[in-house]
């Protein structure tokens, strides 16, 4: 790809990431956590395609000449994965920080002033080579109702993107916006 043919995708991914944050707010709590575990669940039933993606990374890391504690880093395995679908099911039960109130005050002319938490809207990530940042970033963002544009590093593309995908269809199913 061309410079202005990258800038033009990502302008793209940016502009449906946006679209997507408009519907994030409409979730309820409830609606996000039923997400969130049915992505968890979505990261259990692809193990496979999941490990066998990252072994590609892990091929690909020996290959380059990484040192052993970041091909370390990098490697996923049955356990391994079993803890990122387990800390996407515990930011499910976090209590939901969308609309809680900070502050209210009441100004003396009367005007009444509430500091609530509120969604950003897309927020951007880029991260080293560890996989289990995807889910991570994922998932906090969604819950907070922002939409994520991830971009891990090239040492774990494979693996990225597999678990991105399990993440997008299985919550998918269970009613996430496209693109979120």
């Amino acid at each position: 790809m061309t410079d202005s043919e990258v800038q033009s995708a990502i302008l793209e991914m940016g502009r449906k990431a946006r679209s997507a944050s408009r519907e994030l707010v409409k979730l309820t709590a409830a609606q996000k956590n039923d997400i969130l575990r049915a992505m968890a669940d979505g990261l259990v039933a692809r193990e496979a395609l999941i490990l066998e993606a990252n072994s590609e990374d892990l091929a690909q890391a020996e290959t380059n000449g990484l040192s052993k504690a970041m091909i370390d880093r990098l490697m996923l395995n049955s356990k391994r994965l079993a803890a990122v679908a387990q800390a996407v099911r515990e930011v499910a039960d976090l209590p939901d920080p969308v609309g809680e109130v900070l502050a209210d005050w009441t100004r003396p002319n009367g005007l009444r002033i509430v500091k609530k938490r509120v969604p950003i809207g897309v927020i951007g990530i880029i991260f080293e080579s560890r996989p289990n940042v995807t889910t991570d970033a994922a998932s906090l963002c969604f819950k907070t109702s922002n939409a994520t544009i991830l971009r891990g590093g090239s040492e774990a593309i494979h693996s990225n993107t597999a678990l991105a995908s399990a993440l997008q269809d299985a919550g998918a199913a269970a009613g996430l916006p496209a693109n979120s």
